[in-house]
């Protein structure tokens, strides 16, 4: 990512740049980049060389058909006491912003003879902007320009002094920060960026800024009301969604069939890209697929201009991998009347085939599986439907019930009771968050067999939401099985009391191996918590289960650090009229 302090410092040559072009696609950052820029500089921490700072927004101002570079100013700053003509005077005090230069649409190719030495001189607004960019007008002036990387081809030709960054995304650090920035409440933030930490996929995605943006917003609706996010409505699925309707609120109102055409075509790339390891793509294939649109492309894909000496054409590529593999997961169950779209209509939509060669031995495909399983949900079918316009098939639906039964029959050894020992599982079911379509996946299974496992805090969530759906489990393993979480110092909520590992669960992740009980209504037999690095401070909440649950007939404790303290507390429990407990070890 670009440091804002690095924007006119020196090069390796010693040279200062007076041009400074930021390149990136859109929702990377460019405009909050020049906010940024902006904000340090009235507060007098950075570029403290200029006296002025112009800012045009060229998505958002109305510019004039004619003006100097005098009337610019003057449109940029209404207000000023000081006469625009003598502010120019010392150019070299002096930043112009271009931010969005994409939008203004005009050609750079201008005659050179027709463009302007004085900046009180009124020309047409492109020979005017020309002149400043080719500094013809106030040479010694600086300029930054934001542009997505469609425009800078013709930037280049035109530009002279120039110094180019390209705008990946936020860093660690900055993820962290615009949490933090979003929320006003201090508490809040912390909650929800733990959220979005514990999910590896969220959190690559966050390092898009729209998609932090994203996030922030659909955990700020979720926190109205709420104390904490442990019960989150929205998986990673439906955050995608909201993204893909944000990116085309305003776009295909005219031709919404245009518009579908376009996303089935963009869901056929990726799904292509996906099997074949494959995320660049050449300029022919967007063209041959008819994904060649200006108003659409750039919001999903990334152009990588040539440079100079190189005589190659574009590259292009998604924006994050995991946009295209949601988009990958699209192509599978999106309708599209039975006709196969542009060039990559060769690829056959079965979904079995994408399921078994998971199973089998493509484990990269997984998170496009686990966006498979979020867009057949009952809530995503609606939605696409409503605000995206976009029909998803039902068949896939069954086609994912029948594999996953199917695959952990086949996991379980002969004489041995019918066991889920695949985390992915509770993953997908997790992330189609339909409570029937998981009752009926977990129906066939009795254990929950899980060893040598690093439970994260999006796995102890999946967990929950699965056992709390799963009315025929009897035994549950954690053998070697830790239980990590993000802040061991602060917690989601206080008030919530937590108790040991039990079949009906909210889990938290606060702390190793805990989490909240709900109503006893299963009738687990077992549970198994070898190595699994229980202390003496969760021997309370062992206690309190012993008392509460009086089917658990079995419970081993192997190689855990309990204490004298602990073992007392456990001695209460199994004193306890309720406990029922026959095997402790």
């Amino acid at each position: 990512t670009a440091a804002t302090s690095a924007l006119f410092e020196p090069g390796r040559d010693g040279q200062t740049p007076q041009v400074v072009v930021l390149v990136g696609a859109p929702g990377m950052g460019k405009t909050t980049m020049v906010r940024k820029v902006m904000v340090e500089w009235r507060e007098g921490a950075l570029h403290t060389q200029f006296d002025f700072v112009f800012c045009i927004d060229c998505k958002a101002i109305v510019l004039p058909m004619e003006a100097s570079v005098a009337d610019l100013v003057s449109k940029c700053c209404p207000g000023l006491r000081v006469p625009a003509g003598k502010i120019l005077d010392d150019q070299k005090r002096i930043l112009f912003i271009f931010d969005g230069f994409e939008a203004l649409g005009f050609s750079l190719v201008q005659p050179e003879a027709e463009l302007s030495s004085d900046p009180r001189e009124v020309k047409p607004l492109e020979l005017t902007l020309m002149s400043l960019l080719k500094k013809t007008v106030l040479p010694e002036a600086s300029l930054l320009i934001t542009t997505r990387p469609t425009a800078l081809g013709s930037l280049r030709q035109c530009l002279k002094g120039k110094y180019y960054m390209e705008i990946l995304g936020f860093s660690a650090a900055r993820r962290e920060e615009y949490f933090y920035r979003y929320f006003e409440n201090p508490s809040k933030a912390d909650m929800a960026f733990r959220f979005a930490r514990g999910n590896e996929v969220l959190y690559s995605l966050c390092v898009m800024p729209v998609m932090s943006w994203t996030i922030c917003t659909i955990l700020e609706q979720e926190l109205c009301g709420k104390k904490n996010l442990l019960e989150c409505s929205k998986a990673t699925t439906g955050m995608m969604m909201f993204y893909l309707s944000q990116l085309l609120k305003h776009r295909g109102r005219d031709n919404p069939q245009a518009l579908q055409q376009f996303l089935l075509r963009l869901c056929s790339l990726a799904a292509e890209g996906i099997w074949k390891h494959k995320v660049l793509f050449e300029e022919k294939e967007i063209k041959d697929c008819g994904l060649d649109q200006p108003g659409l492309l750039p919001f999903f894909l990334n152009e990588r201009i040539p440079g100079e000496g190189e005589d190659h054409g574009s590259v292009y590529a998604f924006t994050h991998l995991h946009l295209q593999e949601f988009f990958a997961a699209m192509f599978y169950v999106l309708e599209d009347d039975g006709e196969m779209v542009g060039s990559l209509g060769r690829l056959e939509k079965d979904v079995n085939k994408l399921l078994e060669s998971y199973n089998k031995s493509r484990k990269d495909l997984n998170v496009t599986v686990r966006f498979l399983f979020g867009l057949v949900s009952q809530k995503s079918i609606e939605y696409m439907d409503k605000t995206i316009g976009c029909r998803i098939s039902l068949q896939a639906r069954e086609e994912l019930l029948e594999w996953l039964q199917g695959r952990h029959r086949g996991l379980s050894h002969p004489g041995q009771a019918p066991k889920v020992s695949e985390m992915d599982t509770f993953h997908f079911l997790f992330e189609m968050n339909d409570k029937s379509f998981a009752q009926n996946a977990l129906g066939l299974f009795t254990d929950l067999d899980l060893r040598d496992t690093k439970l994260t805090l999006y796995d102890q969530m999946a967990l929950s939401f699965c056992i709390q759906h799963w009315a025929g489990l009897g035994c549950v393993t954690f053998q070697g099985c830790s239980f990590r979480w993000q802040d061991p110092e602060a917690e989601l909520d206080a008030s919530v009391p937590w108790v040991g590992v039990d079949p009906q669960v909210w889990w938290g992740g606060e702390r190793p191996g805990q989490v909240r009980c709900a109503e006893p209504r299963f009738s687990v037999l077992s549970h198994r918590l070898q190595w699994c690095r229980l202390s003496e401070s969760c021997c309370a909440e062992l206690a309190a289960l012993l008392a509460e649950h009086p089917g658990l007939a079995h419970l081993e404790l192997g190689d855990s650090s309990l204490g004298d303290t602990g073992v007392r507390l456990l001695c209460e429990g199994l004193r306890t009229p309720g406990c029922r407990l026959r095997i402790l070890r």
